[in-house]
């Protein structure tokens, strides 16, 4: 089924000329310090989880020899996606082929030295795929705590010095295609979607000490890899915080269904069915959320569908906008803009799509050399790192697909680049680089 990896006065003016200088003076610093942590990238997908970099002008052309700043060689594969914060850029790791010691790795984010590594060990194999060795999963980081989940080997926070603050053991998640969904930080709590196994559910844990605030488990029919059919299951995918009508929900894509929790409670608030189709019941991207609308593809060539969201219990036959039943194979996520959503496929015959979200309907599909990792916009242009580790950098026109370059690092690739501050960091099999201009 999987495509081979490799194959902020008036009163200052008051004070005392020196206070003021001092006055002055702090709220610069608060100024810059406030602009610094604006350009994060904390969390997969960035700071909203939706692949756009407000305001950032990024490198459009490199190679090896171009505008790469600094490069970082990694010990294994993996699909995980770099993170930026504090000053700091993080990635997962395992440390050996059979996923024991998997690591969470800090690298200053100037000069690329490891400032350290945490690595954690699991005293079992458990399976996977070649195509997803054992770092499926993107840390995330509040500036002051970063968390990582490596899926059996437990859900451990450290602060960005890399001291040890909590771990949480929430289970055995196995499954013959290994893990992949990202813990995402919302106010107080991390939020995640446990899963795939026997076991799935959506749970928030005090990012202070990781207590445990809720836990909602998803009924699935079957044993975690299969459904009752004997068709494959199982869901990939990393949440997202939306606002209906001025209040929070976490949108999830369930193996078979999309749902919404309470952040706060974790009750779950709708569910839009449509993910389930003749292949099984899959779902590998993340939700793309705009406005009031939200687009998700299900897995192994499975249907997309759009959703308006809102209302309560199953919303199915009244939010749901459209669906169609096959499409290409999609693993990353896309970036809605103006009415579209342009979406990556592992599809090489449709390695790019512009797709209406109001109705479904293809504005245009390329070929090309397949995208698990899913797009991201900066400085008004979209970047797709391929699976040859190229990274297509094109417009948004909804009219024709408009390349305006692609930039080899000559390994392979299937995770997600991070921007930040002008910078953009890629992950490829052997290394994380930095392209700068």
């Amino acid at each position: 089924m999987l495509v081979p990896y490799w194959c902020f006065a008036a009163s200052l003016l008051e004070v005392q000329p020196m206070r003021f200088a001092v006055v002055l003076h702090g709220l610069l610093l608060a100024g810059v310090a406030a602009a610094v942590q604006a350009a994060d990238w904390p969390s997969f997908r960035g700071r909203d989880g939706n692949g756009i970099a407000d305001g950032q002008q990024v490198p459009v052309h490199w190679n090896r020899q171009r505008n790469v700043k600094w490069s970082a060689r990694l010990p294994r594969p993996g699909n995980g996606s770099p993170i930026v914060s504090a000053g700091r850029v993080f990635i997962t790791s395992a440390e050996d082929t059979e996923g024991r010691q998997r690591s969470l790795y800090c690298f200053d984010r100037r000069q690329g030295v490891q400032n350290w590594v945490r690595t954690v060990k699991i005293g079992t194999t458990l399976p996977t795929h070649q195509t997803n060795p054992y770092a499926g999963s993107t840390p995330v980081s509040d500036g002051q705590r970063v968390v990582a989940w490596h899926a059996s080997a437990g859900l451990h926070c450290y602060d960005i010095t890399g001291k040890p603050l909590w771990s949480r053991d929430l289970g055995e998640f196995r499954h013959m295609w290994g893990y992949g969904t990202s813990p995402i930080i919302y106010r107080d709590r991390v939020i995640l979607f446990s899963g795939p196994g026997k076991r799935i559910f959506t749970g928030a844990y005090r990012l202070a000490d990781g207590t445990t605030l809720w836990e909602t488990d998803e009924l699935q029919e079957g044993d975690g890899e299969h459904n009752t059919a004997g068709n494959y299951m199982g869901s990939w995918s990393t949440p997202v915080i939306a606002q209906v009508d001025s209040k929070s929900c976490v949108v999830v894509m369930l193996p078979t269904r999309v749902g919404a929790f309470s952040p706060d409670t974790g009750e779950l608030i709708w569910t839009c069915d449509g993910l389930r189709h003749e292949r099984g019941d899959l779902a590998y991207s993340s939700p793309v959320i705009a406005g009031d609308l939200c687009f998700v593809t299900g897995g192994f060539r499975g249907p997309a569908m759009a959703i308006r969201l809102g209302g309560t219990g199953n919303v199915t036959q009244h939010r749901r906008l459209w669906r169609t039943e096959k499409n290409p194979q999609s693993i990353g996520s896309g970036v809605y803009v103006s009415g579209v959503v342009y979406r990556p496929n592992a599809d090489q015959r449709m390695s790019l799509q512009c797709i209406e979200i109001m109705t479904g309907k293809i504005r245009w599909s390329v070929p090309g050399k397949g995208h698990w990792g899913s797009v991201v916009m900066a400085g008004g242009l979209l970047y797709a790192t391929d699976q040859q580790g190229r990274t297509v950098v094109f417009k948004p026109n909804p009219d024709k697909y408009e390349e305006v370059a692609v930039n080899p690092l000559e390994e392979p690739s299937n995770s997600t680049p991070a921007v930040s501050d002008g910078d953009l960091f890629i992950r490829t099999a052997g290394h994380i680089f930095c392209i700068g201009n």
